[in-house]
């Protein structure tokens, strides 16, 4: 499965975000890819999260392989849309 998504905490993909996103992905069984433009990552691996600096406003892609595909695309949009838990300012 493929979306597309953008980013709509203020601090972007920094390292607490990513860290949430990568305890979520790692619950699931299928691979899981996010990327812009050329670079696309294992969205199970902090490192390769980071290296997308990814800033708020970014349209980002996420694409789910595997059994559990549709609930892991499904946690993940949530997790994106819920800003991370983190409080606007």
């Amino acid at each position: 499965m493929k979306k597309k998504i953008k980013i709509s905490n203020k601090l972007g993909l920094h390292a607490r975000a990513s860290s949430k996103l990568v305890q979520l992905t790692n619950q699931f069984q299928c691979d899981i890819k996010i990327g812009k433009a050329e670079l696309i990552v294992d969205a199970k691996s902090i490192l390769g999260l980071l290296s997308l600096a990814a800033s708020y406003n970014t349209e980002i892609d996420i694409e789910t392989i595997g059994p559990d595909e549709e609930s892991a695309i499904n946690e993940i949009i949530n997790l994106f849309n819920s800003k991370f838990g983190e409080e606007d300012e």
